[in-house]
């Protein structure tokens, strides 16, 4: 009987503790101004005037976003706005994460295979001339 009891009353503590660990409901709860959208990476075509980003939106469709150099330089405007990130051998599939805050676009991530055999690697073959994309690019807008 001692032992109903007790497992009685540990399994009231137990379920009681999320309603005291419940936090004020506040119009953002996590405490920031800012937001992630992530896209899942079909190919990656670096260009000298920085990188041609092709990733799936919906089940069957793409789209392509163009990412200026400049955005991934420290020197050209203090802080990037965008930050190449290096994934090792495994199972991680490389993706794009573009940040806003408040709504507008703040910076973006790349999420890339360090192998440049990795099939999402690509290249823009030579005589190509896509710079034309790469001017006057201020945001990145995903289509889905």
């Amino acid at each position: 009987m001692k032992k109903v009891v007790l497992l009685v009353a540990i399994c009231i503590a137990l379920t009681s503790v999320p309603v005291f660990a419940q936090e004020e409901e506040t119009e953002n709860s996590s405490g920031s101004d800012y937001y992630y959208v992530n896209a899942p990476i079909q190919k990656v075509y670096p260009y000298r005037k920085g990188y041609v980003v092709t990733y799936r939106k919906g089940a069957i469709g793409s789209a392509t976003t163009y990412l200026p150099l400049e955005w991934f330089d420290e020197e050209v405007g203090g802080i990037p706005k965008g930050e190449v990130i290096l994934l090792g051998p495994g199972a991680r599939w490389p993706y794009l994460a573009v940040y806003y805050k408040d709504g507008e676009f703040s910076h973006v991530r790349l999420y890339v295979r360090k192998e440049r055999s990795h099939e999402t690697w690509g290249h823009v073959p030579a005589g190509v001339d896509i710079n034309d994309k790469f001017e006057n690019v201020e945001t990145i807008k995903l289509e889905f």
